[in-house]
């Protein structure tokens, strides 16, 4: 790879971090409001492309388990580039991923509450959220996600 290349990939890397920053910021506002909303304490989980973690917030009286729980969730929607809701049914027996979490060395998550994060086309990262029933989980990462393309919109 030639020096410029190497520059610019740097740039790149660095520019994404930045940006990845600034939206975990806003996702756990976001997050936070919604949890609080519904009365259940969260756990928000913020992972980069390469599914190391750049936020884990864990609020007051949230499960434990929740915490592994939202990182897997946030590093399963980077790894395979989706929501984790449409994991589900793919992993059920006779299905095309069945058994795929006992194949991997990481913690796979594959029921909803996993997001991936992207910037244009371009995953950056990936938002996990646990702590409530799947539709809590659900609902607490969609406001997340919300809240955070209202405030970017309006900056």
């Amino acid at each position: 790879m030639s020096e410029v290349s190497e520059l610019t990939s740097e740039l790149s890397s660095a520019a994404e971090a930045t940006v990845l920053r600034k939206m975990a910021k806003l996702l756990l506002e976001g997050a936070e409001h919604k949890a609080e909303e519904l009365g259940v304490p969260m756990v928000i989980s913020i992972v980069d492309a390469h599914g190391n973690p750049v936020l884990l917030y864990r609020m007051v009286n949230a499960l434990l388990v929740s915490t592994d729980i939202a990182a897997g969730k946030a590093y399963t929607a980077v790894a395979f580039k989706c929501k984790t809701a449409v994991l589900h049914d793919k992993v059920q027996p006779g299905a095309n991923l069945f058994q795929v979490e006992s194949m991997v060395s990481r913690r796979l998550v594959t029921f909803a509450g996993g997001y991936p994060l992207k910037l244009g086309k371009q995953i950056i990262g990936g938002l996990g959220v646990s702590g409530g029933t799947v539709d809590q989980d659900t609902a607490v990462a969609e406001a997340a996600l919300a809240y955070m393309e209202a405030q970017c919109l309006n900056s």
